[in-house]
């Protein structure tokens, strides 16, 4: 007998995705200190704050600063990666309730114009 209310079988599936997106949404908009305007902003501004920890770790995991070495490994890349993709969907959906959609839609589009025109 399967229980209706398990675990998903693969974790990351899209809606298992969209969900935890909604509730980290919730979760921020429930303990901002700063609103409207000035939040939305301070929300977009993560992300580069997140683009920026993925160029400090590749600079670690090469030893391009020759005063520290090497600091971080490529699974540390790998994890500041997945901060920059969860802090864009957030921020998406800061924008819009129907962040999945506008998503879909732009990949699909994304999709089309890069891999349509290849003819194998």
């Amino acid at each position: 007998m399967s229980d209706q209310h398990a675990e998903p079988a693969f974790p990351g599936t899209p809606d298992d995705l969209w969900q935890s997106v909604s509730r980290l949404h919730a979760w921020l908009e429930a303990d901002q200190p700063y609103g409207g305007q000035e939040g939305l902003l301070l929300r977009m501004l993560k992300l580069q704050e997140e683009v920026g920890e993925v160029a400090q770790a590749v600079i670690g995991a090469t030893g391009q600063n020759p005063r520290k070495g090497t600091t971080h490994t490529w699974d540390d890349v790998q994890s500041e990666l997945c901060d920059v993709v969860i802090t864009a969907l957030v921020a998406l959906r800061t924008l819009t309730p129907d962040a999945h959609a506008v998503f879909a839609t732009h990949l699909a589009r994304v999709t089309e114009r890069s891999l349509g025109s290849r003819r194998g």
